[in-house]
């Protein structure tokens, strides 16, 4: 890893901008596009907005941990409370593109697991002691996906 930047905020909706704010930073001297900063944005949001509204109730003490591991090719953010802990599959089961509303009447953290699985490249939850949420994206510096056969010219003679 060549940086860890660690950062612990209240378990408090006031502070899901800060939050926002640092990875789109840390996306921007990275190199990703503008979308993809969008989208990182977006799932730290609902990862946070998630531990906000689940991990503690309505006590104020809460802390929300959060690390951004800097890597070459890879952008990693762990979102991590001591709340109560969910069942990450039921959770999964119930969780859809809009359980059954218009997506126009779903608000911020209404498609929360969901949401974070579609615009992040790789998602893992541990509930074993509060909730961490581990999200990876993949920095694609030539805008081509690594799982496609890259052109290279023949050598010249």
């Amino acid at each position: 890893m060549s940086d860890l930047i660690e950062m612990t905020i209240p378990a408090k909706p006031d502070f899901v901008g800060v939050a926002r704010l640092t990875v789109s930073g840390i996306a921007s001297r990275m190199g990703y596009t503008f979308d993809e900063i969008e989208d990182i944005k977006i799932a730290v949001s609902e990862a946070i907005t998630n531990a906000v509204n689940h991990a503690y109730g309505s006590s104020d003490e809460g802390k929300i941990r959060l690390s951004y591991g800097m890597f070459e090719d890879k952008l990693e953010i762990t979102v991590m409370d001591k709340g109560k802990s969910f069942d990450v599959n039921k959770i999964k089961q119930t969780t859809g593109p809009v359980n059954g509303k218009p997506v126009e009447q779903i608000n911020e953290g209404g498609l929360g697991l969901f949401l974070i699985e579609t615009l992040m490249d790789k998602v893992d939850i541990s509930d074993d002691a509060g909730v961490v949420v581990m999200m990876t994206k993949y920095l694609n510096r030539d805008g081509v996906d690594a799982s496609v056969d890259q052109y290279k010219p023949a050598p010249s003679q």
